[in-house]
């Protein structure tokens, strides 16, 4: 067979060879680059996309790393404090009117111990944050209610288990709410028997004191003997007052539990959230309106209670057993009724009942009754003639630039802060000094 002419513009290939033709591989190089250019297209429609419509749940963030600006040193630290004394002004513009409260409270902290309080979206666990969090809780707690007292209940294992009996010394709270390896998380919880303990606890309570119960939850489940709904009308019968600070998500038990009964419900979104919507709970709770003869906004009758100021024995004093606990000891205190010691006031006598207090402790839970009215911000030094050069409380001296924080929040550009009684002037860490630790004003003394 003669061979074939070669002809320079073809090549020879066999059958199964992978080699494309120069048409074919041009056509599918356009194809490729016009699928790349497609998906190009998408991906950025996709991104303008999600910047439009963001999640739902952003829009509960703020990105406060956003409204941080530096100074002219390039410091961060003035940000910082406008930051910080923003949230300060923010909380002290709550209205100051007198409101009728219960200064004699008994609260029963309920503390999620099942095994879903280990898990880490709280660091270190949201077992040991609790416990943080509840001890620091029960300090500020006494500190603003001295009159006050606090029993202390753990779910775990499908039961109710007491853990620390209602006392007003915050000592004894503190001492149960340490022992760690006591309060080790296991099991389900049980929000029925944990409540029914709490509520079998006050029975007893007069009238004229709050009942009270915290819970602190942490599971999305809770294992129950029988109709929770029944305990919940029991709490709403006999006037206590149940809040829920939950850890994981919102429940509907858990929802209704605190509108049926009057408390507050909170969803911790971080550690810093899960602190304040704890501490919001410290401020004695306002008394509900209760319709009487004299119309539907007559406040509910004022009902008299009987108060004993005890006598105070020197340690030097002989050594006696005390009808609370049966301890020999020399301190304590002697109830004027019967003369009975006891260990710590305030307290009730153990053997006439009646309610055994101090002074101090009298005088600190009254400032939740006629509050300090808050201090004005100073916003313009014009028609001053002569300013105050420093602060009235502190002595401080009061800076003469002007601060770039919106006065919009509460916030003085000055950095004063005027009584509207004594019209005299205050730096920030003073008017929170006043209205947080000492409730009366240096200057009128109201």
């Amino acid at each position: 067979m003669a061979p074939r002419n070669r002809d320079d513009n073809f090549m020879d290939v066999d059958s199964d060879s992978d080699i494309s033709l120069l048409g074919d591989a041009e056509h599918r190089g356009k194809g490729k680059a016009k699928g790349k250019a497609t998906d190009k297209r998408k991906k950025d429609k996709g991104k303008a996309k999600a910047k439009e419509q963001a999640y739902t749940w952003e829009a509960s963030y703020t990105r406060s790393w956003d409204t941080v600006q530096e100074d002219e040193a390039g410091s961060l630290q003035g940000a910082v404090e406008d930051l910080m004394a923003r949230g300060r002004r923010r909380r002290l513009l709550a209205p100051a009117a007198a409101i009728r409260r219960t200064i004699i409270r008994h609260l029963v902290l309920l503390l999620d111990l099942s095994a879903a309080m280990m898990d880490r979206d709280m660091r270190p666990t949201r077992f040991d944050l609790m416990l943080q969090y509840a001890r620091e809780f029960v300090v500020e707690w006494f500190d603003q209610n001295p009159l006050g007292q606090i029993g202390v209940v753990g779910m775990r294992a499908g039961i109710g288990e007491r853990i620390g009996e209602m006392s007003g010394n915050p000592q004894d709270v503190l001492k149960c709410l340490s022992e760690r390896t006591r309060l080790e998380p296991t099991g389900e919880p049980s929000l029925q028997n944990a409540i029914e303990m709490a509520r079998s606890s006050m029975s007893h309570l007069p009238t004229h004191s709050s009942r009270e119960i915290l819970i602190i939850f942490g599971s999305l489940t809770t294992c129950d003997p029988g109709n929770i709904h029944d305990t919940l009308d029991a709490c709403v019968k006999n006037k206590i007052r149940i809040s829920v600070v939950a850890l994981a998500a919102e429940m509907k038990i858990s929802r209704d539990l605190c509108d049926k009964t009057g408390g507050q419900f909170g969803v911790a979104m971080n550690e810093g959230h899960f602190k304040d919507i704890l501490f919001e709970l410290v401020p004695p709770p306002a008394q509900r309106a209760v319709a009487r003869a004299g119309g539907p906004g007559a406040n509910p009758a004022a009902d008299l209670m009987m108060m004993g100021f005890p006598t105070r024995l020197p340690d030097s004093s002989p050594p006696s057993l005390c009808a609370c606990h049966s301890d020999m000891k020399s301190e304590g205190f002697l109830c004027p009724r019967c003369m009975a010691k006891v260990c710590d006031v305030p307290t009730d006598c153990d053997i006439c009942g009646l309610m055994i207090v101090s002074s101090p402790h009298l005088a600190r839970s009254y400032h939740h009754l006629f509050p300090v009215k808050p201090y004005e911000a100073v916003t313009s030094m014009e028609g001053e003639s002569m300013p105050q050069a420093a602060c009235h409380a502190c002595a401080r001296i009061f800076s003469t630039s002007v601060s770039t924080a919106a006065t919009s929040e509460g916030m003085s550009p000055w950095g004063r802060y005027r009584c509207p009684d004594c019209h005299n002037d205050f730096c920030a860490e003073c008017d929170v000094f006043v209205h947080d630790v000492i409730h009366c004003c240096p200057g009128c003394g109201k």
